[in-house]
């Protein structure tokens, strides 16, 4: 029986570290469900819970009340578009050194991690726009 339960915990973080999509957890439950059809929402909701615990994850964003999650636990800034909900990674972007000392200065304390996270429209959605169709 316990090795059904890391089973399920293995998959779940796979799933993760092979998705750019920042899934939520019920896009998680969704997806593996099919290849897990014992899977519950609560088993997929303790285990992202725990790989938080652990650093294995982050929660990025809450888009539209919903978590969402992300493998890549490297600092990186992220995109959120307003109208597809889509969370998007800015690799080629880079957080100046300046920031962290700023940061610092102003809370007095140590910087160990950071989020950060700009919104507004994506591309796809701006194109979508642009031709007319429906967002």
């Amino acid at each position: 029986m316990q090795a059904k339960h890391f089973k399920k915990r293995d998959t779940i973080l796979e799933y993760l570290r092979h998705t750019n999509a920042h899934p939520s957890a019920e896009k998680i439950f969704t997806d593996l469900k099919a290849q897990i059809p014992d899977l519950a929402m609560g088993t997929v909701y303790r285990n992202l819970a725990l790989f938080k615990e652990k650093g294995l994850v982050s929660s990025v964003a809450t888009v539209h009340g919903v978590e969402r999650f992300d493998a890549n636990t490297d600092p990186h800034v992220h995109f959120i578009c307003n109208q597809c909900d889509a969370v998007i990674d800015l690799h080629q972007m880079q957080i100046p050194e300046t920031l962290y000392e700023a940061a610092e200065g102003c809370c007095g304390g140590k910087i160990a991690d950071y989020q950060v996270a700009f919104s507004g429209t994506c591309r796809q959605c701006l194109n979508l726009m642009k031709s007319g169709e429906a967002v």
